[in-house]
């Protein structure tokens, strides 16, 4: 299975249903650690890239990528907005002029897009950010032979759900110390919401 430009707007509509279904429950997690403003964010972000890209003819799929990676990057505010964006704008240029994705091309977009998130953020796994969901389903997603909705289910929950054990030692979360621990990290959550999007796109792609 490869990854054409119609599942990638699939994905992103996938992606801004869980978002705005969730908005307040993002918001929450946010304000019990960070700025409370994540959940607002996140969902004026995606709501854009859904509109940009339903409205658009893309000749590939990096096209596409990079629109997404813009949006993000120009309408979501707070630390997620450049980390969310810089991470579709690795992903778009390493698969720059390809039409669809293989899931080998998609596994080197996404240790691309983590990178470019780590250098970005200044963090590292374990520091409870949105990278403690990116990095083991990147790493996970470098065994599987081709797309695995399941894995990727799978991987994204637990990982999700371990930020709750996290003591946060980066950006706003970091003030409260302990106090961060038994909270489930927010950017981890919406990047869940990414991960099973993409698995039910996958899914409904086989």
């Amino acid at each position: 299975m490869e990854l054409q430009v119609e599942q990638i707007v699939t994905w992103m509509e996938k992606t801004n249903e869980k978002i705005q279904d969730n908005k307040e429950y993002l918001t929450s997690l946010d304000q019990a650690i960070g700025d409370g403003d994540h959940g607002i964010n996140m969902a004026r972000g995606f709501k854009e890239v859904v509109q940009k890209v339903s409205g658009s003819d893309y000749e590939s799929a990096s096209d596409i990528l990079k629109d997404v990676a813009m949006t993000l990057m120009g309408k979501v505010g707070g630390a997620a907005g450049p980390l969310y964006g810089t991470a579709f704008l690795k992903l778009s240029a390493s698969v720059k002029g390809k039409k669809s994705i293989d899931c080998g091309s998609f596994v080197t977009g996404l240790e691309e897009a983590l990178a470019g998130m780590k250098q970005r953020g200044k963090s590292e796994q374990g520091e409870k950010t949105l990278i403690d969901t990116w990095a083991p389903v990147t790493e996970e997603m470098k065994k599987a032979e081709d797309f695995d909705a399941s894995l990727l289910f799978e991987t994204a929950k637990t990982a999700m759900e371990k930020t709750k054990d996290i003591k946060a030692t980066k950006g706003r979360a970091a003030y409260l110390g302990e106090r961060s621990i038994g909270h489930l990290d927010p950017g981890s959550v919406s990047s869940y919401y990414l991960f099973t999007s993409l698995a039910e796109t996958i899914r409904g792609g086989e």
